[in-house]
């Protein structure tokens, strides 16, 4: 397979499915999306048609109506029967992901790859689960996904060497670039990003100098595109907990959860997508 795959499942419409279904489709790919039920297919489809929109606006080579003609929103995990890859993005809970992937092999062909967008669980012990794990990888797609630069393929120890070389390029055909990591703990990007993000949280905490500041010094200091407060916001401060608390347990005490990141987790500012974190936000 060279390219983007003809078709392409995605399992969870919500920011992350939308938009890794979003490049595909700009791809060329036929997408189809599921979703739980009729109210997530909506907020699913609305969130489709506006990324889209979005990119036509800013990209010369999208077309909007061509694009969303490729994306088909369902809640059956039959119409999934067809698809050559499948990319699993419903929330980071290891269960949630195991259940999402063990249902799509039962209707997908042999020949069909299978892959978690998870940003920090063990691709090794979703693999584990099913019936091919040769044919399984991790493809960590970064938030937001239509501008974003990076993949992350996170190979297991049974992923096939057939797995990686195709997984390189669907990710090349996305004009994006891929990093090829071992299946351990945070990956690569989310154990440093995350090193980074609680030692400037643990900063705020201490009083050592604002947020603002601090995300200045390491945008003009050292060339971040975001500063790692506001990154925070932008993948969403209650994610960012879930991974350090299995960050924290699986590599040990640097990556505690400061108290600051839980206060904020458990009063509701999460970010920007509730208009509140370390930075506010307007909310539309």
């Amino acid at each position: 397979m060279s390219g983007a795959p003809e078709r392409v499942g995605v399992i969870g419409g919500g920011r992350m499915g939308a938009g890794i279904a979003q490049v595909f489709a700009q791809a060329g790919s036929m997408v189809t999306v599921v979703e739980r039920d009729a109210a997530s297919m909506e907020s699913a489809r609305d969130r489709l048609a506006d990324g889209v929109t979005k990119a036509a606006a800013r990209i010369e080579t999208v077309d909007a109506t061509e694009t969303l003609s490729r994306l088909h929103v369902t809640a059956a995990y039959e119409d999934l029967s067809s698809a050559d890859l499948v990319v699993e993005a419903v929330p980071e809970i290891l269960d949630l992901k195991i259940g999402a992937l063990t249902r799509a092999e039962q209707v997908l062909s042999p020949s069909a790859w299978i892959t978690t967008n998870t940003s920090s669980l063990p691709v090794s012990q979703i693999a584990e689960h099913l019936s091919r794990p040769e044919r399984f990888c991790g493809l960590h797609f970064f938030n937001p996904v239509p501008p974003s630069a990076l993949v992350e393929v996170v190979l297991a120890p049974l992923t096939a060497a057939e797995m990686r070389s195709a997984a390189g390029e669907w990710i090349t055909a996305l004009a994006k670039t891929a990093i090829f990591v071992n299946d351990t703990p945070g990956f690569a990007s989310s154990r440093l990003g995350n090193a980074l993000a609680l030692e400037a949280m643990r900063m705020v905490e201490e009083g050592v100098a604002s947020a603002a500041d601090i995300d200045t010094a390491m945008e003009l200091g050292y060339r971040h595109a975001t500063g790692p407060l506001r990154t925070s916001d932008l993948v969403g401060l209650d994610v960012r907990l879930d991974i350090c608390e299995f960050l924290h347990a699986t590599l040990g005490e640097r990556f505690a959860p400061p108290q600051i990141l839980r206060d904020k987790v458990a009063a509701g500012d999460l970010g920007r997508k509730t208009g509140r974190g370390f930075f506010d936000y307007p909310v539309s």
